[in-house]
């Protein structure tokens, strides 16, 4: 029987799933409609994606997730901002965990180490070569961005957003969204640097008014410029409300998962 959806000549193939490098994995999945065969590799590679997360961060602990711009260099007031907000997370007694990279991820990651706490990142792997920063106690470096989204979720009691771009923006409405709908419970999220994200809260201020989000749904975000302000803001909801209390554990690992020392 004739199917009657349009259709348009499609472009020559610039590569196939099973063949691609690894900073292509995302462009060709995302071209839009491949061979079953090619569809069938990425699934698979998606699902290996998975595996090497779940190795690498199932006995992390508890994490809290740092997001911000990899663009922010050493000496940057954001980036020993973040560094002071790395040392206390870990002080709380959680697990810094960021994207890997530079930058801000860097400054997190190193507070942390500051303090000889635990750090661990979520590379991805690009056109550009983003290398992890060196101060992850573990790293695993992912193909696709919504593995590497989903992971950075998956483990974290709170979330941090220092200044970043459009990418921080991204992780900071896919939080917002998912506790907003109930897919995840109602993690702190704080905005660190008020006069950098000022415009921002009043654009969500603006859609509260209009009716496009619940008033309520404001109250899903904690803006300040002090650590101090942070940190009880965090103790008092990831901490409290889930009982959460340190503990060392023996660890079965089934998928050849590692804990890290201390945990």
């Amino acid at each position: 029987m004739a199917d009657p959806a349009l259709e348009r000549e499609r472009p020559p193939t610039s590569g196939s799933s099973a063949t691609a490098p690894p900073q292509r994995a995302d462009e060709i999945f995302l071209e839009g409609p491949r061979s079953r065969f090619d569809e069938l590799i990425t699934l698979f590679r998606v699902l290996l994606d998975f595996l090497r997360g779940f190795r690498v961060l199932h006995f992390v602990g508890p994490c809290v997730t740092v997001f911000g711009s990899a663009r922010i260099k050493e000496g940057h007031p954001s980036y020993e901002l973040a560094r002071k907000m790395g040392a206390a997370i870990a002080q709380l007694g959680f697990t810094v965990m960021t994207g890997g990279g530079p930058g801000i991820m860097e400054a997190a990651n190193r507070g942390a180490k500051d303090v000889n706490g635990r750090s661990v990142g979520c590379n991805i792997e690009l056109e550009f070569e983003q290398q992890p920063n060196a101060f992850l106690d573990r790293c695993v470096t992912l193909h696709y961005f919504f593995v590497r989204k989903t992971l950075l979720v998956k483990y974290s009691y709170a979330f941090v957003v220092m200044q970043g771009g459009a990418g921080t923006l991204d992780e900071l409405f896919e939080a917002i969204t998912l506790i907003q709908t109930g897919k995840i419970k109602n993690f702190p999220v704080v905005l660190m640097g008020t006069n950098y994200w000022r415009d921002l809260l009043k654009m969500l201020e603006k859609m509260a008014d209009e009716g496009m989000i619940d008033r309520s749904d404001l109250d899903l975000i904690f803006a300040t410029d002090s650590v101090e302000e942070a940190v009880a803001y965090i103790r008092e909801k990831a901490i409290t409300p889930f009982g959460l209390k340190l503990v060392v554990r023996r660890h079965l690992a089934w998928l050849g998962e590692r804990a890290l020392p201390g945990s």
